[in-house]
């Protein structure tokens, strides 16, 4: 088997204004994913990942119960099964970022990861959950009020063709839930994101880079792209990017509009940067009891 795995990232805009009903939201997103997972796997992409919750605007922008049924179960839902059939046709891993029901009424902002055969390999549910204001028209980042804390730990995804892991946006900000996604042998960590320009664009290109130098893995961002009505909070600024274990960018996306992003991952590249920087053998875990112990 090659050592290189081709990478595709999909950013797209929300067409739909957010006043219209969830399931015209659903129907018409999903379209359009679809085709572009497909422009995706033409273009050569073995591993394909999609924008947090793409069947939608992030509706987290306001604090509104109808957004509750947007969420399925996983991976008993009509979408996860869609990709599923969608994967097989392909031969590509896709990961999934939706909003996902357990029971009556508990929700989490969740990917599942479906291998190139269809199956369903599990999924990942965000663990750290924003509750940010933006402006002053009582927008924000509201996600309290729909997701419940992940609590499914950092698993590591065996696919076809590389190990992979999940972050989902707000989850960037914190590295320890990435180092364990390195010591859990990933190769490449996805993040599917909706971050807006204004806030916390400049850390963008920066602290993801730093997970990928730190761990010894690529990292693939994605946002997604245009201003969403009738919030209109900002402008979620794209950029999606495919980053190497040397903090290099090996593809980027464009600010402004719907794209596929195509980049290529070598797993020699990796091996050759971890044996050069021996950061998880210098590790000096024994040392790191203070960081439980300074809990609040």
């Amino acid at each position: 088997m090659s050592s290189c795995v081709r990478i595709g990232l999909i950013q797209a805009s929300n067409d739909v204004d957010g006043n219209e009903p969830v399931h015209v939201h659903k129907e018409k997103a999903i379209e359009k994913h679809v085709k572009l997972v497909r422009e995706a796997a033409e273009k050569g992409a073995q591993i394909i990942c999609l924008q947090e919750i793409f069947y939608g605007p992030y509706f987290c922008t306001e604090q509104n119960p109808k957004w509750y049924d947007a969420a399925e179960e996983i991976p008993n839902g009509p979408t996860t099964s869609r990709f599923q059939a969608l994967a097989r046709e392909l031969g590509a891993v896709i990961v999934l970022p939706i909003y996902e029901k357990e029971g009556i009424a508990t929700y989490y902002n969740t990917a599942a990861v479906i291998d190139a055969d269809g199956s369903y390999l599990g999924k990942y549910r965000k663990h750290h959950i924003p509750q940010v204001e933006v402006g002053t028209e009582g927008h924000g980042f509201w996600e309290k009020y729909y997701f419940k804390p992940g609590n499914l730990g950092y698993p590591v995804f065996d696919t076809a063709f590389a190990k992979i892991g999940v972050y989902i946006c707000y989850d960037r900000h914190f590295p320890e839930g990435a180092r364990l996604l390195g010591l859990g042998g990933a190769e490449i960590v996805f993040n599917p994101s909706a971050t807006v320009a204004g806030l916390s664009e400049y850390l963008w290109k920066l602290e993801q880079p730093a997970h990928a130098v730190a761990n010894g893995y690529y990292i693939a961002a994605i946002n997604r792209v245009g201003v969403e009505a009738p919030w209109n909070m900002g402008e979620f600024y794209g950029q999606s990017y495919l980053c190497d274990p040397r903090g290099n960018l090996v593809a980027i996306g464009s600010r402004d509009k719907d794209e596929v992003i195509i980049g290529e991952m070598d797993k020699n590249l990796i091996r050759e940067v971890r044996n050069t920087w021996q950061f998880f053998r210098d590790r000096r875990p024994e040392t790191y009891q203070e960081i439980q112990a300074l809990l609040p």
